[in-house]
């Protein structure tokens, strides 16, 4: 939660912070911090109205005014001489802090980038691995080099950020790191059949005539570590400007922070500040957005765009924008209905990547997708990313339970839905988005070579398989694999989030087959002797070994 704004007046810039800017004073925008959250999660909850231009506590003196703003000025400057010293140690220690590039992008060049693990390497130090990971991955796309970004003012910045995400069960800098990794991968690892369109010589006048900017060279990169030199592959970040890949990637570091650990449904539900303040509408997807912009306007040490002219971060702020509210599932099937009719309208012509708004909705597309992309990695991945999400619906269940609210479905711990709550999500978000990500030709893969046999044999396999129970679900998540004489494209998306989708359903049809089996126990013991019949037969024999006793006492 943001506290407030402070409006600079004219000749305060000098108190705040000197130098200047290439995209725009940083005094004339200083925006407060977000205060850091402990592990705990409280939201306030709005007690009551207060008219229109009322203020609390009216009464105050004037010496007690200028008393009280005496304090906050000593407590400003306390807390200013504090974060100058931190980010002098930060300054001095910057070489040692820093993981080994090489170690780490090995880690990294695998979809199933085992996060969890990098998190236990590191120890003492995990708190960083947000930071650590954008830097490797600027490092390993050359953005520091083509934007001539400062070292110090990146790190400055994004362990800054790193330590506004709340220490939650799901929603947390782990996820932020899996994200920012997901789009990274997803737009550097080679597509086969993909077309690149990408020249040397473009000028930004050439690519889009109605954008109003002036001829420049427009910049594009790839992956150090994963070259494409096969024609029968192409990469996404070859048709993407670097500016607009960066801002994706900044998208994805931002886009949960301060995450409270509670739906959008929630905060609208309990009128929290957040949802008054947005007005219900996609009301996390903007705090996260607008906090993470306040905190790097907030200080000159953040700005590690320094060196970006005013047109281009002002493009760069719009597009980390769209991109982080695209991820409100609530939107969900409007941008799946866009990007559809986009790829596969009879009266499109598919994705236009010289068009600004055709890759705005790509890159869209690709950090919802990276977003959710749990169910699509290998199954341990995906159970540990499972436990953490339900782990955060349980404790907003508790507080609905608290407050007398009901609990929203999935969220109650007294009454688990696990399987159901992931086929579900497989079955109508996952799948389906996957789906058309696929179908647009946008999917890492490969190439595997197969006999013509081989190929029938798993035509033959795909046709059985749309026989099964759930048929039209499992046409829509299993594409059959785009094939060039004797060879197909295998993904491992696509192919993991076939066997976590089959291995759901067969537990949902375990848990059937158990409730059903217990049903018929209670019809089998309802069909025994009444209670009434029961205790009639016990008072019986209790009279008998009455009489009994009685006759041993005669």
């Amino acid at each position: 939660m943001v506290e407030r704004i402070v409006i600079v007046q004219p000749g305060e810039e000098a108190a705040l912070g000197q130098g200047s800017h290439s995209n725009g004073s940083f005094g004339a925008n200083l925006l407060t911090i977000p205060k850091q959250r402990s592990s705990s999660v409280t939201l306030t909850h709005h007690m009551g109205p207060r008219r229109a231009g009322e203020i609390a506590s009216a009464n105050i003196s004037k010496e007690s005014f200028h008393h009280t703003e005496k304090r906050k000025d000593e407590k400003k400057e306390m807390v200013d001489q504090t974060q100058n010293k931190l980010l002098v140690e930060q300054s001095s220690t910057l070489e040692t802090m820093l993981l080994d590039h090489d170690s780490l992008m090995e880690k990294m060049n695998n979809w199933n980038f085992q996060v969890f693990d990098l998190v236990k390497e590191m120890g003492d130090q995990s708190g960083r691995i947000l930071s650590q990971v954008t830097y490797a991955l600027f490092q390993d796309t050359g953005l520091f080099e083509i934007f001539k970004i400062p070292v110090q003012e990146f790190l400055n910045y994004f362990r800054a950020l790193e330590n506004g995400y709340r220490d939650i069960p799901y929603h947390n800098r782990i996820h932020a790191t899996d994200v920012l990794h997901a789009v990274w991968y997803l737009t550097t690892r080679p597509i086969p059949g993909f077309q690149q369109i990408r020249s040397e010589h473009i000028m930004e006048s050439e690519i889009d005539e109605a954008s109003g900017i002036a001829p420049v060279q427009v910049s594009y990169t790839s992956s150090k570590s994963c070259p494409v030199t096969d024609d029968s592959y192409g990469c996404l970040a070859s048709n993407i400007p670097a500016l607009e890949l960066m801002a994706l990637y900044v998208a994805a570091a931002m886009h949960d922070y301060d995450h409270p650990g509670r739906t959008n449904a929630f905060l609208v539900a309990t009128n929290a500040p957040q949802a008054v303040l947005y007005n219900d509408r996609s009301v996390l997807e903007n705090h996260h957005a607008a906090s993470a912009w306040n905190l790097f306007l907030s200080r000159p040490e953040y700005n590690f765009l320094s060196n970006l002219d005013h047109v281009e971060f002002k493009r760069f702020r719009f597009l980390v924008i769209e991109a982080i509210l695209a991820t409100d599932l609530k939107k969900h099937f409007d941008f799946l209905a866009e990007f559809n009719a986009k790829v596969n309208g009879m009266n499109s012509n598919g994705i236009e990547w010289s068009n600004e708004n055709d890759r705005l909705l790509a890159c869209q597309i690709c950090i919802k997708l990276a977003d959710i992309n749990g169910p699509a990695k290998v199954r341990d991945l995906h159970l540990k990313w499972t436990e953490g999400i339900v782990n955060e619906f349980y404790e907003q269940g508790d507080e609905e339970a608290s407050l007398g609210l009901p609990i929203s479905p999935f969220m109650d711990r007294s009454s688990p839905q696990l399987a159901k709550l992931q086929e579900s999500f497989i079955t109508h978000i996952v799948g389906p988005l996957c789906n058309s990500y696929n179908a647009a030709g946008l999917l890492p893969g490969q190439w595997v070579d197969e006999e013509e046999e081989d190929v029938e044999s798993t035509e033959d396999d795909d046709g059985a398989q749309l026989e099964s129970d759930d048929e039209e679900m499992e046409d829509d998540l299993i594409l059959k694999a785009q094939r060039k004489k004797g060879r197909r494209i295998f993904c491992q998306l696509i192919h993991h989030l076939s066997e976590n989708h089959k291995i759901w359903k067969k537990v949902i049809e375990e848990e059937e087959k158990t409730k059903t089996e217990g049903a018929k126990l209670l019809t089998e013991i309802s069909s025994l002797p009444q209670a009434d019949d029961i205790q009639v037969i016990e008072e019986a024999d209790e009279d008998d070994e009455r009489q009994l006793g009685e006759d041993k006492t005669c």
